[in-house]
């Protein structure tokens, strides 16, 4: 201050600190008014509005994601007080719907619960409505299914992801290639110390208990190709049945409808399969060491 008082005369000292000080008190009030101007009640209305939609953006996304009419159901619900009830009935009515329109639009319902040779491992995969093949591959599947119970009797195949009811090209998420009816995933067939085990998997799902095996793929994080480890422990410690598995791979391959089979080398290796529809299906895509991937 001294130093400003020498080179300054105290007249334009002083009218200096006081236009330092207006324009300072304008600043401060003009940051006061757009404090006062974004927090006000109106705004914070706008702000909780747009997050509002938002989460139902999110919503409609995700069930759509996994579900494909889930989405729908949602939006439905939307304009409803008592949303959560409206929508569980909307999502059941076109789940229930869709087993008998998406026959008519090329797609088969793979059976939940009455299969007597074959049906979906998990009640999950029908209520995400996820069991839907084109006429072709249902007609397959029937068939591998029956000669699996004729050969071995009291065999039971499972099912696993297949695809949506309608629209050819939807994604069936994780899933690279479950887009149009023509793949399906099966079940690994399962023994313990006591024998076969009829429609048992060691897993709720069917997926994610994998066999130890050799691989050629890099350790790559962006991959779909998960190994899980930390799951792994959890599962029973039930064998692969390899008469059955033997005779499944056997079996799909020489039926002229089939077009790729997808599972581990190692265990194509490890169960004779020489059919060269049997194959690798890439590092990129998830382990096929805990199913079997068929398509037409």
């Amino acid at each position: 201050m001294a130093s400003l008082r020498r080179s300054f005369p105290e007249p334009a000292l002083h009218d200096i600190m006081q236009r330092n000080r207006m324009v300072g008190g304008l600043l401060s009030g003009t940051n006061r008014t757009f404090v006062c101007r974004l927090f006000n009640a109106g705004n914070l209305r706008q702000v909780e509005n747009m997050l509002r939609v938002l989460f139902h953006v999110f919503i409609f996304v995700s069930l759509t994601i996994i579900s494909q009419v889930g989405g729908l159901a949602w939006l439905m619900a939307l304009c409803s007080k008592q949303r959560t009830v409206v929508f569980a009935a909307t999502y059941f009515t076109l789940s229930l719907t869709a087993l008998w329109v998406a026959p008519m639009m090329g797609r088969e319902p793979i059976p939940c619960t009455s299969g007597e040779v074959i049906q979906m491992q998990s009640k999950l995969y029908c209520a995400l409505n996820r069991q839907y093949v084109t006429p072709e591959l249902h007609e397959v599947l029937i068939d591998f299914a029956s000669r699996m119970e004729r050969q071995y009797p009291g065999t039971e195949t499972r099912v696993l992801d297949a695809n949506f009811p309608y629209f050819s090209g939807f994604p069936l998420l994780p899933h690279l290639s479950h887009d149009d009816g023509r793949k399906a995933d099966l079940a690994f067939y399962y023994e313990s110390d006591e024998g076969y085990l009829p429609g048992v998997s060691k897993t709720p799902v069917g997926y994610f208990a994998f066999e130890d095996g050799p691989t050629d793929c890099p350790d790559n994080t962006i991959t779909l190709r998960w190994n899980l480890t930390w799951l792994q422990g959890l599962w029973p410690d039930y064998r692969l049945d390899p008469l059955r598995m033997r005779e499944a791979l056997q079996l799909l391959g020489a039926d002229d409808r089939v077009g790729k089979i997808f599972i581990e080398p190692h265990l194509r290796e490890r169960f004779g399969a020489k059919n060269p529809k049997v194959r690798f299906q890439g590092c990129r895509a998830a382990r096929h060491d805990d199913h079997i991937h068929v398509q037409l």
